[in-house]
Formats: structure tokens, sequence, C-alpha cells
């Protein structure tokens, strides 16, 4: 019963996208929705773009691991992300009427950031589509347990989302976040009363979170363990804003008032939730002790494995449909709103430029050749990568802080920034990172803070320092 309500699910899921594809009949349509995403369309995007497989795998079994501590960077840092948003960018975004964030980059700096910057962009979205991958082929594989395979589920999982995805575009993922974001909140929801009832009561639960030290939040130890306290909280609070998913969820909404409200909504909505996995985890340990020795497993990956074994070993059928539904659309709803923002992306910022005199019709086509191009990529990146989803989603967002986050922010806040210094804050970013990720990834300062150091440094130099070669004519700041 288990394995045909989860089949059955699947098929309503792609059905719903299918339907919304209806609605496409532009690039436009296909990539931001038209710019017509209603309050509760538009918050339920937010919400089920970041509530994905982590959130409900990682985070809550991070959070048993590390405690508050151990969970800076999401969902506190996640959460922050969307409130900078909202209060600082939504505006400047909606107004600028643009299809992706790379068009942001040529409007300001010129042709060599767009397409330098898309790539960056699109590149980082490899580890973040492959953590959901991972997560659909965990599932199936522990549902038939072991009959199919992690690698087989991770390969299922990339062609059932781009059945849904790749007619309908963001007009697919919108429809399906709805869907799937009231299945998240009423599913995880009636499971987190049930479970914690069997652990004794939610007094019980919290007093056992505490008696464990979980709710400790400020680092122990000396500057070294500050400063990676705070380079993964910067990593996804600032380092998450030059992406494209969260640019076409702003975009997307009708106007400007709706997408100011719809991301601070979305973020408040997502981090009072991401508690109640947090809670069925650490209910779940209370009832079987014995699921803790995976805490320590030698592959990182097993972790993950703790609340989909304690579901199907303690809990009756119905609340495991209930389960199953809630995981599947956490982890749908992000990994469509992960193919669809670098697909945008490439086919927007570094294909079309090559072909201007493209049609619309090609550039619907395009788009959908990149999507499936894009999710093979994912798929490979998935089979190959051992790291936990956690860490899959902030060696993304590493990438964008160093290279894409101070030429999109000084281009909008800072008027004397010009190419010169874009061009020079993204390749000292990017090269400093990757230089002390390889000679010094222990170092007392983390790579990624370095990094960023590098980037605002080559923003200043560039743009106060007269260097003629780099210097492009470019429009004012956006206000």
């Amino acid at each position: 019963m288990l394995i045909a309500s989860v089949v059955l699910y699947l098929l309503v899921t792609i059905a719903i996208g299918l339907w919304a594809a209806q609605r496409v009949h532009n690039s436009k349509d296909y990539v931001v929705a038209g710019r017509s995403l209603p309050l509760y369309m538009n918050t339920a995007t937010v919400f089920a773009t970041w509530f994905g497989a982590e959130s409900v795998l990682s985070v809550s079994v991070e959070f048993s691991k590390s405690g508050l501590g151990g969970i800076i960077a999401d969902p506190f840092g996640s959460s922050i992300c969307l409130v900078i948003v909202a209060l600082c960018f939504a505006r400047a975004f909606y107004r600028m009427d643009l299809l992706t964030i790379g068009d942001f980059y040529r409007k300001r700096y010129g042709r060599g950031m767009e397409l330098g910057t898309s790539v960056v962009i699109a590149i980082s979205y490899l580890g973040w589509t492959a953590a959901q991958l991972t997560a659909l082929g965990l599932v199936f594989s522990t549902l038939t347990d072991g009959a199919i395979s992690l690698q087989t589920g991770i390969i299922i999982s990339g062609i059932i989302v781009l059945a849904y995805t790749i007619w309908g575009g963001m007009w697919s993922v919108a429809m399906t976040d709805l869907f799937q974001s009231v299945m998240i909140i009423v599913g995880l929801g009636i499971i987190a009363w049930f479970v914690g009832d069997m652990a004794g009561g939610a007094r019980k639960v919290i007093g056992a979170a505490v008696e464990a030290g979980r709710f400790e939040f400020w680092p122990k130890g000396g500057a070294k363990e500050w400063l990676a306290f705070v380079t993964a909280f910067l990593t996804l609070a600032i380092g998450s804003i030059p992406q494209q998913d969260i640019f076409q969820r702003v975009t997307s909404a009708k106007n400007e008032r709706t997408a100011v409200a719809g991301s601070l909504l979305g973020g408040g909505v997502y981090f009072c939730f991401v508690f109640v996995p947090i809670y069925i985890v650490v209910a779940g340990l209370l009832i079987d002790p014995s699921l803790g020795k995976l805490l320590s497993a030698p592959d990182a990956r097993e972790t993950q494995r703790i609340l989909p074994e304690f579901i199907l070993g303690h809990t009756p059928m119905w609340i495991q449909v209930l389960f199953f539904g809630a995981l599947l659309s956490a982890i749908l709803s992000t990994a469509s709103g992960a193919i669809i923002a670098p697909t945008s992306l490439c086919t927007e910022n570094i294909i079309k430029p090559l072909y201007p005199h493209m049609s619309d019709r090609q550039f619907l086509l395009t788009l959908r050749v990149v999507l499936v191009s894009f999710t093979f990529a994912a798929l490979i990146f998935a089979l190959n990568s051992k790291q936990t989803m956690y860490d899959m989603v902030q060696s993304a967002y590493s990438v964008t802080l160093v290279a894409a986050l101070v030429p999109l922010a000084a281009g909008i806040f800072w008027k004397k920034s010009n190419n010169s210094g874009a061009i020079l804050s993204a390749v000292f970013g990017l090269a400093a990172w990757m230089i002390a990720a390889f000679t010094a990834p222990d170092a007392t300062v983390p790579p990624t803070l370095v990094g960023l150091g590098f980037s605002i440094s080559g923003m200043v130099v560039g743009s106060l320092v007269p260097l003629p070669t780099l210097q492009a004519q470019h429009p004012r700041a956006p206000r």
C-alpha cells in the first residue's frame, strides 16, 4: 500500500505539472510565470523551494549531532537570506524587469560579467540539485528495502523531476509548489503530534534535547571555531542572494509589493516549520535510541536514513503514507526549482547572445534542451558525490558568495562600482577561495571567508583605481 501511495502521489504531481504547462505561451511564462503569481502562490514557491530534502533529512540529524550551533547555516542563515532579499533587493530586482539575474550583470557591467557570473551561478546549482536527487533516490531505496539501489533511485528521480518540469517551466514549479507546500505542512504537522505523543509529549522531547545540550548555540573554542561559525552563517545568509531561483521567485510575483511580502512570509514560514522535522527526529531517537548509531556511521550519508527508518519501523501505515508524501513534496518542490533556475541562466545569458536572432519559439525549445542537459549533469554529480545533502548545499553557495555577491550588491548600492571592479571582485574572490581551499583548508580563517575578503578588495580597487584595459561603458546603478 505504501509503495502504491507513493506511485499515485508521483503521478498526481506529474499531472499537475503537465496541466500547468497549458499556461506557457512564451519564454516569459516559462521562466518567470508571466510575472503574475499572487501572494499565496509566491509565498508557497519561496517556502517550498527552501524546504527541501536537507531540511527534512539532514538539518534534523545535524541538530541531533551538533545542536543549534551546528545548523547555523540552515535554517538560520537561509531564513535571514530571504529577509535580506525582501528588504534590500526585491524592489530593485522587480523594477528592472529582467528575465534572469544574469541580465542584471549584463545591464550593469557588460557582456563579460554576464557570461562569467552566469557560468559560476549555474555550476553552483549542481550540488543543490544533486542533493535533492540523492534524497529521492534514498527514498526509493528505503521503500523497496534495497531492491532499488541508491544509484538506480537517483536516476529514476531525475526522470520524474524532468517529466513534470520540462513542459511547464516556472508555471509547473509554482503550481506543484502550492500543492506540495500543503502536503508538507499538513503531513509533517500530524506526524510531529503523533510521534511526540509516542515519546511522552512535547515537554519530554524538548527536555531530552535540553539535557543533551542541543540548544547550545554559540561555538566553544577560540578564533578558528568562531570564524567557522560565522562563515557557515554567511555562506547561506548572503551567499545565496545572487541565485537565480530567488530572483525568479521575486520577479514571478504579480507586483512589487507581492514580491517583498512573498519573500518575507516564505522565509518566516520556513524558519518556523523547519523545526518540525527536528522535533520528530529528537522524539524518534528518544523512542529508539539504537538509531543513534547511525549518527557516527563511516559514510556520512547514512545519517540521513535515521528518520525514514524510524518511520518505517515504529509507526502505522497511515503515518508512513503521510511522511513519504511530505518528504516527496519537499524533495520535488526544491528539485524542480533547482533545475529550472540554471536552465534559465544558461539559455538566456550564455547561449542566446550567440544567436541574437533566435525566435521566442526557438528559445523555448532551447530552454527544454538545456533543462535535460543540466539534469543529466546533476545526475552524474549525485552518483559520484559522497557528501551529505547538508554539505552539498553549503558547498553550492560558497561559489556564489566569493564570486557573485559583491558585484551584485555593489551594482545596486554603490554608484562608483564599475566593470573593472566587478571583474576583479569575481576573479580575486574565486581565485583566493580556490587557492586557500587547496593549500590550507583547515586554516584558522576558512577559505570561503578568504575569498569573500578578496572579492570585496577587488571591487574597491577596481572601482577606485583607474584600469583602462578593463573599463567598459555601463549604465548607472539602478535606484
